[in-house]
């Protein structure tokens, strides 16, 4: 069985104890990181704040850290932001293995795709970008990037690991024949999330209590950054929409677009709004345990939405923009909850009632039932069909 090495960025939350499990599972599994930055804790242009997260993202597997060359040295700095020459002297000294590249945005990251196949490794792509939001692209660098991605980069690429329906499509529209095409969905540790939910489940009145929310009402959440993609102010516009007294309205996160925010807020004078601020990956649970409906508003720019998968542990029912990459893959329309247009914000305040006071939702598949199917286990597989 052939060892496998993903190639990352930095240390991702997501991705860390995936590459565990599979050690776990005796999947040979190594990491190679162009940066060390998250690991150590770092200022998130997005949040607005510094991050260190709370759970480990170095122990179970075998991982390297690779000296940066570049001139202008960092993950947030585009194409020439990572340059990892000592990652491909490596490439061609260590033994014949399955290596993993997330995605081709970074020099080390094209670099390693293009030449991997002449030491004699299997290379794989996974990235993320779903075709519905790549058809709304124009101009001419989409054109050189289609080109060269069609003549220069497939051809070398021995499996491409998609992570849903909308990524599937991505490399068809490329002509990507379906044996060179295998399942590895986007996912998260699911068995954490369950056991954080049962064992959560008796203390949601105290958690209510906490966070001044009353045990009767109804809890409505966001998880995700405060910026323009993820469009947290159609959810607000939404809410004051929606009007309820019984109703209350939690965002977790945080955002350039706070202030904005804020006035809205103000503005109509809202009550039932709770902006968090930042939560790590350990304070979470307790948001997605006392909420009875989760959304997701993004627009393009959402390749997945891993903050859903999270949610559907705890068997919320979902509202997802048609923009969210994973809207395709995750809700069952009717039946665990609805995709609305994005940018519609009547329509998602209708669908809003909809779950939250007229129980439309069948339930015939419910968020658990289908999140199952995107897990570590479900990718593991695909990967063991390559390492064998």
């Amino acid at each position: 069985m052939k060892p496998i090495t993903f190639i990352n960025s930095h240390p991702i939350q997501y991705f860390a104890p995936f590459y565990k499990y599979l050690n776990e599972q005796g999947v040979q599994t190594s990491a190679w990181y162009c940066s060390f930055k998250s690991a150590n804790g770092s200022l998130d242009k997005e949040f607005g704040t510094n991050i260190k997260w709370d759970i480990p993202l170095l122990e179970g597997y075998d991982y390297a850290i690779f000296k940066n060359h570049s001139w202008k040295p960092s993950q947030d700095n585009g194409f020439f932001g990572l340059i990892n020459l000592g990652m491909i002297r490596k490439l061609f000294s260590m033994p014949k293995s399955v290596i993993v590249v997330h995605g081709w945005h970074y020099f080390t990251h094209l670099i390693i795709l293009l030449l991997g196949k002449l030491r004699g490794h299997t290379i794989c792509v996974r990235c993320d970008l779903p075709q519905k939001q790549e058809v709304l692209k124009n101009g001419w660098k989409q054109v050189v990037k289609r080109i060269g991605l069609k003549y220069l980069v497939f051809p070398r690429i021995d499996y491409f690991l998609y992570i849903g329906h909308q990524n599937r499509l991505f490399y068809k529209s490329f002509g990507v024949p379906d044996n060179r095409l295998l399942s590895c969905p986007y996912s998260v540790d699911n068995n954490r999330f369950r056991m954080e939910s049962e064992k959560l489940k008796p203390s949601i009145p105290q958690i209510k209590k906490r966070m001044g929310i009353p045990a009767s009402g109804k809890v409505i959440l966001y998880a995700a950054k405060y910026i323009e993609k993820k469009r947290p102010i159609d959810l607000l516009k939404a809410f004051i929409h929606l009007n309820d007294p019984g109703c209350w309205l939690v965002m977790v996160g945080e955002g350039k677009l706070r202030e904005e925010m804020e006035k809205l807020i103000h503005q109509y004078q809202v009550k039932q709004v709770v902006l968090t601020g930042f939560k790590n990956q350990t304070e979470i649970s307790e948001y997605y345990a006392i909420s009875d409906l989760f959304i997701m508003c993004s627009s393009v720019g959402e390749h997945w939405g891993l903050s859903v998968n999270e949610a559907m542990n705890f068997n919320l029912p979902l509202i997802l923009s048609d923009l969210t990459g994973c809207s395709d893959d995750l809700v069952k329309e009717g039946d665990n909850g609805y995709v609305f247009k994005t940018g519609d914000v009547n329509q998602l305040a209708e669908k809003m009632k909809h779950i939250l006071f007229e129980n439309k939702l069948s339930w015939n598949t419910s968020s658990e039932h289908i999140i199952d199917q995107y897990s570590f286990h479900a990718s593991m597989k695909s990967l063991k069909n390559i390492v064998a």
